[in-house]
């Protein structure tokens, strides 16, 4: 897959005092929903448990992602909520946006957050000619691009007003990959590429990533820096997928060190189960806005440095490839409580 992907496919009771409490209470889901979608307009059932042993004030507080500045929060009583009663916001924003609700007794923050994410329809994205901003085609008689679409520009649209048409809701999840060399774990990014993370965690959910060659090691571009490591084909050729295409999303997630992207084909919607971790901020920035960006290793920079240093030939291909043994969810910790992505700290640039 070109970036990066050949051929288009087919249609994520122990320890003292504070460190006891912290490994009951982001092991255990402490807000639960009823299900997965929610309609607008309706309410919004949710389960909420108190651990053992915490005193203090329960309450729900809406974080806005990354920066989990707090929008608003909420006294609640354990059992049963309504999230849309406490949060009338959630319905009736003018721009609905992904929020993250946390459960907090008195001023700790305790077990995962929700993700609240928003339905609305994506903007389709569009590959034009550079020449004459003609959308790109195949020729029926070649089956090739009608031009050089490696040069094209993606464009999203038309701009055409679409629905709000509820919220889904889950537990934040942080992916482990498991490899041959070592362990990366994922933060996942779902205010930057929703349809993106969803796909991947479905993908990993099923066991997709399972006994996976990383079949692609590009150490540095032609200009010395850093580029990439790609995985997530069970043929190794660079051809393989999981059956189906999922659509380009306009990710706000700069590509970057640690930073987890969608490989595709020259067309833009034709991504699928195929990934890429990016090996500095320089050898990938251009890849912004073409690929989706998706999700953040918070750990593991020495695997990826690892993965990178392994012998591969003149096309990227390793003769001794390592593997992905197995990618797992577990629940993150309280949202903003967890370790910085690793393109965040004083780390040098790329992975040499």
């Amino acid at each position: 897959m070109h970036l990066l992907q050949k051929t288009a496919p087919p249609l994520v009771a122990g320890l003292i005092a504070l460190a006891s409490q912290f490994v009951t209470t982001s092991t255990y889901a402490q807000l639960t929903p009823i299900r997965a979608y929610y309609g607008v307009d309706r309410s919004i059932p949710i389960e909420v448990r108190v651990p053992e042993g915490l005193e203090g004030t329960p309450t729900i507080i809406l974080l806005e992602p990354v920066t989990a500045t707090i929008v608003a929060s909420s006294i609640v009583e354990p059992g049963r909520v309504d999230l849309a009663a406490h949060f009338p916001i959630l319905w009736r924003s003018p721009t609905p946006r992904l929020l993250y609700a946390q459960l907090t007794i008195g001023l700790e923050k305790v077990g995962p957050a929700l993700v609240l994410r928003p339905l609305v329809e994506p903007k389709p994205a569009m590959l034009l000619n550079p020449a004459n901003n003609a959308p790109w085609f195949m020729d029926p008689r070649t089956s090739k691009p009608s031009f050089d679409g490696r040069n094209g520009v993606i464009t999203f649209g038309p701009a055409e007003e679409t629905a709000f048409t509820g919220l889904r809701i889950e537990a934040e999840q942080i992916a482990v990959v498991r490899t041959t060399l070592g362990e990366i774990r994922f933060v996942m990014r779902p205010d930057a590429a929703p349809n993106t993370v969803q796909n991947f965690l479905d993908l990993v959910r099923g066991g997709f990533y399972t006994d996976i060659e990383i079949h692609r090691i590009v150490p540095v571009r032609a200009d010395g820096t850093p580029f990439v490591v790609q995985f997530g084909d069970p043929t190794a050729s660079g051809n393989g997928g999981p059956g189906y295409s999922i659509d380009l999303e306009r990710s706000i997630l700069p590509h970057d060190l640690g930073v987890l992207s969608m490989a595709r084909a020259t067309e833009p919607n034709t991504a699928g189960s195929q990934v890429f971790i990016c090996l500095s901020r320089e050898g990938t920035k251009h890849l912004d806005g073409r690929y989706a960006s998706f999700a953040e290793a918070v750990s593991g920079a020495e695997v990826i440095r690892a993965i990178a240093s392994v012998p591969v030939n003149a096309e990227g291909r390793p003769a001794d490839p390592p593997r992905v043994t197995s990618i797992t969810l577990e629940n993150a910790p309280p949202y903003g409580t967890g370790p910085k992505p690793i393109s965040w700290r004083e780390t040098p640039e790329g992975v040499r």
